[in-house]
């Protein structure tokens, strides 16, 4: 398969008002859709689980149900990072999925949600093993016939690694990531230097969440390096070192790209769908994925960083184009 053939132009297409970047990435989990997603919460009826991972690793998650006649087929959604299982973006493509009559578990990463409390080591962006385990746990008890995994930036690199590593033993059927980080060192770098927006607002959550974490866990004692720090990569530096298994910031990102061959292993159909104009995943780094038959990689002109807004109520053309790929494979 060449390049060419690996890489497909979708059919979104930006209205003239909505060319701009940064608007698309704001408007995804921000203004209409956000209150749209306020709403669509307050008519969900979901369950709260804790699912658990074989080495004890606590995930909490959120399952929705369509109703019918029995499960056929489950959609996991993943966020991205600082985000969780009620972020606007995952809850309206939960409720496009349930009208559709696919049941959907929404499960937060490691310190994400309302969860820092559940296990003392803090998130990091290489634990995909962990969710795949504790969602291993959670379909063993069920009967789909049908399971689809779906992420956004960040949960779209958990998706996809989790496809590549565990799919075959899930019983996964297809796979589904927007906007994932190809190269997390770029990435970091586009943050870095960038619209000073988006660093800022990653720092405070992160910041944030480790504030909340070590409130959790005072054992942890990095109270003084969090209070040294001023942007991402002071964070970095002062946490990866003493906080994982990689003693250089490098490796630790490296260890979660998704270039060259790390998708090799992928034995159902993925789909990466990217935007040339996102602020934050520099498109240019899929260049460097190495062409796999199971993997389609779309990308589109506009759109931002997960955007792909449709009009001024914010619906997302994700959204639809989610559904399609499913509805191929159910």
């Amino acid at each position: 398969m060449t390049e060419s053939d690996q890489t497909e132009i979708s059919q979104y297409h930006a209205p003239g008002y909505l060319r701009n970047a940064h608007l698309q990435t704001l408007l995804n989990s921000q203004g209409p859709r956000k209150w749209r997603a306020r709403g669509i919460l307050r008519h969900f009826a979901s369950e709260a689980l804790v699912l658990v991972a074989e080495d004890g690793t606590r995930l909490l998650a959120e399952l929705d149900r369509a109703g019918g006649s029995g499960p056929t087929a489950l959609v996991v959604l993943l966020h991205g990072w600082e985000g969780s299982s009620r972020s606007s973006y995952l809850v309206t493509t939960a409720a496009r999925l349930l009208a559709q009559g696919f049941d959907v578990l929404r499960i937060n990463l490691r310190d994400h949600g309302d969860s820092h409390h559940l296990n003392p080591e803090l998130f990091n962006s290489t634990r995909s093993p962990e969710v795949a385990s504790a969602l291993q746990g959670f379909v063993d008890e069920q009967d789909y016939q049908r399971l689809f995994l779906v992420g956004f930036s960040l949960g779209g690199s958990f998706a996809l690694r989790i496809a590549a590593d565990r799919g075959a033993q899930l019983g996964l059927t297809a796979c589904v990531a927007i906007c994932p980080p190809t190269d997390p060192a770029r990435a970091m770098d586009a943050l870095n230097n960038g619209f000073f927006v988006y660093e800022n607002y990653f720092f405070r959550r992160w910041h944030e969440s480790l504030q909340r974490k070590l409130e959790c866990f005072p054992e942890l004692d990095y109270a003084e390096d969090l209070a040294r720090a001023k942007s991402l990569d002071d964070l970095n530096r002062l946490l990866i070192p003493r906080h994982t298994i990689y003693e250089r910031v490098e490796d630790y990102f490296a260890a979660y790209a998704l270039v060259g061959a790390r998708l090799s292993a992928l034995a159902s159909p993925a789909y990466l769908i990217a935007t040339q104009d996102d602020p934050i995943i520099p498109v240019a780094d899929l260049a460097r994925i190495d062409p796999i038959e199971q993997l389609h990689i779309e990308t589109c002109r506009y759109g931002g960083h997960c955007g792909f807004i449709q009009n001024l109520a914010a619906h997302s053309w994700a959204e639809d184009r989610i559904l399609q790929i499913l509805q191929q494979y159910r």
